[in-house]
């Protein structure tokens, strides 16, 4: 049997964080990035880039776009214990596809952990991906399958399961299975499936993510007992905030 059918399961040491966007649906009176947005005391960038070192991670590439020096600023002025490496996406107004694709050159020779910089998870969920064994050319992302509010699902990237594996996935999904969380390792296949969805008018990451479901090499890990959160508002910042001030404080007790 050829060992590209053969699970091979090396910790994947360096993850993608994609803070490039503006987020335009959160409202807070001020022009500066949401990425510089405090969680209990804590900006939200620093937050990812911090879970991703506690799951593992030793080298992040974080995708810039809108307001680039103030992000990049706050990063470097926090001497974190990662090998940080900025890339810039001058279509950052576009989907975050094309951010992904910004960081191709530091990246298409390895699998890479695939973040998104507006949302929170805890390290095990991550490290718990980075250990999935997976055959030659396979990604994995982490999927939520637990009921969730109308709301949520509605603003929610949704995801259709096939077994262990992604069958379909978008935001118009009138079924699906589960959520996406926005944490996956990548393939460097993956920037192929780009390259092939950019084409056909599609920037978005999910349409990469698609036709590597077509080819069956995308696999699916259901988080069960671990909280994630998409902050696209200031109401889900505040209600990430109540979640992880709860919970901090039922460890405390």
């Amino acid at each position: 049997m050829s060992s590209d059918h053969h699970p091979t399961s090396r910790p994947v040491r360096d993850a993608l964080v994609l803070a490039a966007g503006n987020g335009d649906r959160f409202k807070n009176g001020s022009r500066e990035s949401k990425l510089l947005q405090p969680v209990l005391g804590r900006p939200l960038i620093l937050r990812t880039l911090e879970s991703a070192y506690r799951a593992g991670i030793t080298t992040a590439h974080v995708v810039l776009g809108y307001r680039p020096e103030r992000v990049r600023a706050l990063i470097e002025n926090e001497a974190l214990p990662l090998d940080v490496r900025f890339h810039y996406n001058p279509d950052w107004h576009l989907e975050n596809g094309l951010s992904v694709l910004a960081a191709r050159d530091a990246l298409d020779d390895r699998r890479f952990a695939v973040l998104m910089g507006d949302h929170l998870f805890e390290p095990a969920t991550l490290r718990r991906l980075r250990h999935a064994p997976l055959r030659q050319g396979e990604s994995i992302l982490a999927v939520d399958a637990r009921p969730a509010a109308p709301a949520v699902i509605a603003e929610a990237t949704k995801v259709q399961l096939a077994g262990q594996y992604v069958r379909a996935i978008g935001k118009q999904l009138t079924r699906h299975d589960a959520l996406d969380t926005g944490v996956f390792v990548c393939d460097p296949s993956v920037f192929v499936a780009l390259d092939q969805a950019v084409r056909s008018g599609d920037t978005t990451f999910s349409g990469g993510i698609r036709r590597l479901a077509a080819r069956r090499v995308m696999q699916a890990l259901a988080v069960v007992d671990t909280p994630w959160f998409d902050i696209d508002t200031i109401e889900d910042l505040e209600s990430a905030a109540s979640t992880l001030a709860t919970g901090a404080r039922a460890e405390v007790a």
